[in-house]
């Protein structure tokens, strides 16, 4: 079986990890997880108030493109990068989507 068969339900495990750690923070907010298969976009949304500012952020953000799992956007301490491949994923099958195209070549990941 292809792996990238599991990168859905990999991708998904991570988010509710990420997004229950969140949660738990006394910042006064919710985390909750996005996903939609149909568009293969997988996210977290903070969302609520931290003391008098209101919170709606979207600290992660990746996509299926293809074949491979673009890291669109990251504001976590350790990434989810490592995850990733703790989980089994290659390098080659990680973009990261967020660096210019023109950087991706030098990041031992996936440039497209």
């Amino acid at each position: 079986m292809d792996t990238r068969l599991k990168y859905p339900d990999i991708i998904k495990n991570i988010l509710k990890n990420h997004a229950d750690y969140r949660a738990a923070l006394p910042d006064g907010y919710d985390s909750q997880i996005i996903f939609d298969d149909e568009r293969r976009q997988y996210l977290v949304l903070d969302i609520g108030w931290s003391g008098d500012k209101y919170l709606h952020a979207t600290p992660i953000h990746i996509t299926l493109i293809g074949d491979k799992i673009w890291i669109q956007y990251d504001d976590t301490e350790e990434g989810v990068v490592s995850e990733l491949i703790e989980a089994g994923i290659p390098k080659e099958d990680i973009v990261l989507g967020f660096r210019h195209p023109r950087v991706r070549q030098h990041t031992g990941f996936a440039v497209a």
